[in-house]
């Protein structure tokens, strides 16, 4: 059993969807968000520190921790602060191909693993009507990008090159694989025996 270090509803989601075994435990670690690093490098700073953060608390439990950026022409977009910054976001990923990178990283027992995966997301053009109408579903607002691949902005999305789940925020081929190779079973006990 690890233990997740977010607090996202769809990572939680995602590694229910596949049967892993789990608790969560938010993290409260300081992220990084500079356009001077590459969105691959802070993407696994930023997931390595709220791993870090959370195994600190339980030493004896594997801990993964991951985080998720949209980037653009050497731009990362984090989550947007209000509805006007959710606008130009998606203005500027009208028609056009953005990438989704997200950083994991699995402490055990004080050894760090990580691995990052990025996937292209081609949208549509959109009006500006449609980017209002759809970010006025609010939608928009706590997600990295300012979308939700799995939400309302599916019907935007043209073309998706690699992993989908990683769009929605967590890589889960790449998440079995470190498992693996950290040695740390996903499936063991759904939880049992386990508290916090």
């Amino acid at each position: 059993m690890i233990i997740l270090a977010s607090g996202s509803p769809r990572r939680k989601e995602l590694l229910e969807q596949v049967g892993a075994s789990f608790v969560v435990s938010v993290s409260d670690a300081a992220e990084e968000s500079s356009d001077r690093l590459e969105p691959e490098e802070l993407v696994r700073i930023n997931a390595v520190a709220k791993a870090k953060a959370v195994a600190a608390e339980y030493p004896e439990k594997p801990v993964l921790g991951a985080d998720t950026v949209v980037s653009l022409d050497g731009h990362t977009y984090g989550k947007p602060c209000d509805k006007n910054e959710a606008c130009r976001m998606l203005e500027n990923f009208s028609g056009r191909t953005h990438q989704v990178s997200t950083g994991i990283a699995m402490v055990v027992k004080g050894e760090i693993y990580t691995d990052v995966v990025t996937t292209k997301v081609t949208f549509g053009a959109m009006s500006q009507e449609e980017i209002s109408r759809y970010v006025e579903t609010g939608e928009p607002l706590d997600k990295a990008g300012a979308y939700a691949v799995q939400g309302i902005a599916a019907r935007f999305i043209e073309k998706i090159e690699g992993s989908y789940s990683n769009v929605v925020g967590l890589p889960l081929h790449a998440v079995t694989q470190l498992a693996r190779k950290a040695g740390v079973d996903l499936y063991d006990n759904h939880g049992e025996g386990f508290t916090r």
